[in-house]
């Protein structure tokens, strides 16, 4: 072709992102496994063939779907936008950006054919202006740019040594962006854990929700698997742990319960932010401690769970594992009191959630504006009276229904639980009828010694085989309602193991083994040995400044004695005593000298 040496074109490889919002509102592309990707390209092909119909694919260990019409991920356990799903070949970065930003799909097609040209051709220095004011250049295979074009009203604005005056780098495939790839997730898992967060919306120092920080202990968990137990993953006999967040900080503070209206009426301008920090946080304690929204919390949690593992089972019908509970900080105490009031099924055993005296006097039945309003429901009061209902005409009702008439999520929860105690009651009255009176705000005590508050506490779907407290504060309101001292025989009714988890410097963990054991045994907790064969940092340290110290204090006593050994003079090589008409050999001075030194000491 008139001399001009054609190049030999390969098809770039594609590879599928998604973009996630991260704590600074900034957005940020992260790259599917390579299993992931892998079947979204396969789908993405054979959708092409099929023409407009929806295809659905699961990624991430099943916790998300991605619809490949719409461009769009969802996440399935839980409530979260629809984030952006890119096909991606075409990548750009400039100085100061830490990772590669994939180009939309449409400018990527644009960017291959040019590409292909090129090669084709041996035809370079190719320039591409698009709409958006971008201006890319292919100098080479090697080299490619992207500039930035900027109209001349803001010339002043961006001097000549801005960023977006700079050049971009331009990248095609994922060979030159130097990005990890993961491999993907074992499809079989082994066990289930629910994590359930503690006060506040935020999990850790760097403000994230539970879904960042459980997604991290599940990372944890997939690192682990693949450090220590390479031989049994790649044999398919092991499988991985799936970890799903348990919220209930967003049903409290939402607006079915309308507490966050109520506390701001009442705070003070002073010190704003301390003020609205402490209002999300800390009160969430002593929420906890009002029957009110304490069973807003009970019931939020213990449903979430059930709801969880139902989804969980639909996308996995082969698990046969065992599920287990976390709870952090005040989540712990949640799981705690919720496990101590199950119960273990049996036809000949009573229910003693019904039989709970404060139940008849909290709750009144008769009227049913009155019974909305116990339950933070007054606001659907004249939207159900509308629709010419009643308690008994509502318990009719399924959840279905109570969506389709626009009642949210939150309150739909809260209906359903009022009707499952509103059937219990009419099944048993003559049980409440004889229960004496109490105060709603009374505690109650059970034979083993637990006290919490007078609530219905609602049933697991599952028996529960471990629960691990992190960060608990267990002892110490087991210790604030009276309790001095565990019965060493009683164990949680459904869950029969219970791991108190706690760091040294955390002023919310306390024990929970000494109200258990009997007085004056003082059994040091167990240190939890680290995962890479070590202590943690501050026990290595430790350890070292107690070496350190022997040593030195070794060093001391061994120098000592030399010290000694070098200044006492043995008892022959002393003068001999001095006769009579007879004097000493050595000068007065040098004498006292002798004698003076041994009395020091070091």
């Amino acid at each position: 072709m008139n001399g001009v040496i054609e190049g030999v074109y390969e098809p770039v490889q594609h590879h599928w992102f998604h973009c996630e919002q991260q704590v600074d509102c900034k957005d940020s592309w992260f790259p599917f496994s390579r299993e992931d990707s892998s079947r979204l390209e396969e789908a993405h092909k054979h959708g092409e063939t099929r023409g407009e119909e929806e295809m659905v694919v699961a990624t991430e260990g099943r916790r998300f779907d991605v619809r490949l019409k719409e461009r769009r991920r969802y996440a399935v356990y839980w409530e979260q936008p629809p984030s952006e799903v890119r096909r991606c070949s075409w990548f750009h970065k400039g100085d100061k950006d830490i990772s590669y930003t994939p180009y939309p799909e449409h400018t990527s097609l644009v960017l291959e054919e040019a590409y292909m040209i090129s090669v084709t051709l041996n035809d370079w220095t190719r320039k591409l202006e698009f709409p958006t004011g971008e201006t890319v250049v292919l100098h080479s295979r090697m080299l490619m740019t992207q500039q930035q074009t900027i109209p001349s009203r803001y010339w002043i604005s961006f001097p000549s040594d801005s960023e977006q005056s700079r050049p971009r780098t331009v990248k095609r495939g994922l060979e030159g962006i130097s990005i990890e790839i993961p491999e993907g997730e074992p499809y079989q898992v082994d066990h289930l854990v629910f994590m359930v967060h503690g006060i506040g919306p935020a999990c850790d120092i760097q403000l994230r929700g539970v879904v960042q920080c459980v997604n991290d202990f599940r990372d944890a968990s997939l690192s682990l698997l693949s450090s220590h137990f390479k031989q049994s993953q790649d044999g398919a006999h092991m499988g991985r742990v799936e970890f799903l967040p348990v919220n209930w900080h967003r049903v409290l503070h939402g607006d079915a319960t309308g507490v966050d209206e109520d506390i701001q009426r009442i705070t003070l301008p002073s010190i704003s932010r301390l003020r609205q920090f402490s209002n999300g946080t800390v009160l969430d304690l002593f929420f906890y401690n009002s029957p009110t929204y304490c069973q807003t919390i009970i019931d939020t949690v213990a449903s979430e769970i059930n709801r969880l593992h139902h989804v969980f089972l639909q996308r996995h019908p082969q698990f046969t594992g065992a599920v287990s509970l976390t709870g952090h900080s005040l989540g712990s105490l949640i799981l705690f009191d919720l496990l101590t009031n199950q119960e273990i099924h049996n036809t000949d055993e009573k229910i003693s959630s019904v039989s709970s005296p404060s139940e008849a006097t909290s709750i009144n039945f008769e009227s049913f504006e009155e019974t909305l309003r116990n339950f933070g429901l007054g606001k659907f009061f004249q939207m159900l009276t509308k629709e010419q209902m009643d308690l008994e005409s509502l318990a009719l009702c399924s959840e279905t229904d109570l969506k389709d008439l626009g009642i949210p999520l939150g309150p739909r929860k809260k209906i359903m639980c009022l009707l499952k105690r509103w059937r219990e009651v009419q099944e048993q009255p003559m049980l409440l009828s004889d229960a004496p009176s109490t105060s709603p705000v009374d505690y109650k005590y059970f034979d083993i010694g637990i006290g919490q508050v007078s609530i219905v506490y609602p049933q697991l779907a599952f028996q529960p085989q471990a629960f691990f407290a992190l960060g608990s504060p267990i002892g110490m309101f087991l210790t604030v309602r009276g309790l001095k001292r565990i019965d060493p025989k009683y164990s949680l009714p459904t869950c029969k193991s219970f791991y108190n988890i706690f760091h040294p410097f955390d002023p919310v963990a306390f024990r929970i083994e000494p109200m258990v054991v009997s007085p004056g045994v003082d059994l040091p907790p167990m240190l939890i040995p680290h995962h890479k064969g070590r202590k943690r940092m501050h026990l290595e340290l430790k350890d070292s400044l107690m070496r350190v110290s022997s040593d030195l204090l070794l060093s001391i006593s061994t120098l000592r004695g030399v010290w000694q050994t070098l200044t006492t003079l043995p008892v022959n090589t002393l003068p001999p005593v001095a006769s009579v008409g007879t004097t000493s050999a050595l000068p007065p001075q040098e004498s006292e000298g002798i004698l003076r030194i041994p009395c020091c000491c070091f």
